[in-house]
């Protein structure tokens, strides 16, 4: 029995579709979870994380378990969480003009010293997003100060104080999760 041309290509394209698919799974499940993209798991519960407001420092339920980063958009809040659950330090930051979208991320950079978007000198810098080529990340002027942002400029840069700044810093080392909720 002789086998034509065209099964054979077809059954060769069938069998190469086959590997590449088996390879794009095991390569997705193997990327660190929020590398200059939301996790695909990110839950819509943390996106939309309901708030204490007879306490609003309180650390907002459903944002996620384990030591992490959790950053509320809504609130322009940030709290550094331990491992058991315990909020470590909660503080106010000022959003820069470009957010992220709701999701878990990892630290990906950081610099000790830089210059902000705005010209501002910066440090303690913790990267963790690009959104449309814009970084996104924590930083503390050096000078203390936490401007209005440009609004003709696009930045990325969250600014907290320079105390909260060092606690970030000891906090947020390559690879920590940033938890985004609104």
């Amino acid at each position: 029995m002789a086998v034509s041309s065209s099964t054979c290509v077809a059954g060769l394209t069938a069998a190469a579709l086959a590997t590449v698919g088996v390879l794009t799974y095991q390569a997705s499940a193997n990327v660190p979870p929020g590398l200059a993209r939301p996790h695909a798991g990110a839950s819509t519960a943390a996106a939309k994380a309901p708030r204490d407001r007879a306490h609003p420092t309180a650390l907002p339920t459903g944002s996620g378990r384990g030591r992490r980063v959790v950053y509320s958009l809504d609130d322009n809040r940030v709290w550094l969480v331990g491992m058991a659950g315990n909020v470590e330090r909660t503080f106010p930051v000022a959003p820069g003009r470009v957010d992220p979208p709701p999701g878990t991320y990892a630290v990906t950079s950081r610099s000790g010293t830089a210059t902000g978007t705005d010209g501002t000198p910066v440090e303690h810098v913790v990267r963790f997003a690009t959104v449309n080529d814009v970084t996104i990340g924590f930083s503390a002027a050096v000078d203390g100060s936490r401007p209005a942002p440009d609004s003709t400029v696009p930045t990325g840069g969250i600014r907290q104080s320079r105390a909260d700044g060092d606690a970030m810093w000891d906090f947020a080392t390559i690879g920590q999760r940033i938890v985004v909720i609104r």
